[in-house]
């Protein structure tokens, strides 16, 4: 079993953790990672630009697409679209537009999914000096989107 950072909008991490999507799609016109390296009883942990881990999925399945066209990565999107979607429409389709042209695709079907707590903001509330938050560190400074981490 592998862990992996992904970093995501916040938006997609709502509707993971929400369970409203249930398959994360990850496309490139290079052989990057995840592709060829995330499987199938992996933990993936779920990270917002800039901000702490705010949650974690294991993975259910996985297909990976090699040579991919610009109609085969339209067919996977309508296939897929109500597991793929985050509820907001014009995130969704800015997606699939800036996605077109890829050659390569992972779709990462999600399993158990759960968001970590933030005791951080609780302990604020409560006025309290605990400052526990995700229960997992990662220090990462450039632009990948996805990490294999262990």
């Amino acid at each position: 079993m592998r862990r992996h950072l992904a970093i995501m909008h916040q938006s997609v991490i709502e509707a993971i953790l929400l369970g409203r999507k249930t398959i994360e799609t990850r496309f490139s016109k290079h052989r990057i990672v995840p592709f060829g390296a995330i499987s199938v009883g992996d933990l993936v942990y779920l990270k917002p630009p800039g901000k702490e881990i705010e949650g974690q999925f294991r993975v259910k399945k996985v297909y990976t697409y090699d040579g991919l066209t610009t109609s085969d990565v339209e067919k996977i999107f309508t296939e897929f679209k109500s597991e793929i979607a985050t509820g907001d429409q014009d995130f969704d389709r800015g997606y699939l537009i800036q996605k077109r042209g890829s050659l390569f695709g992972t779709v990462i079907f999600i399993g158990d999914s759960e968001r970590f707590i933030n005791l951080a903001i609780i302990s604020r509330a409560l006025n309290s000096r605990a400052n526990i938050t995700s229960p997992i560190k990662i220090t990462k400074s450039d632009r990948r989107g996805w990490v294999v981490i262990g």
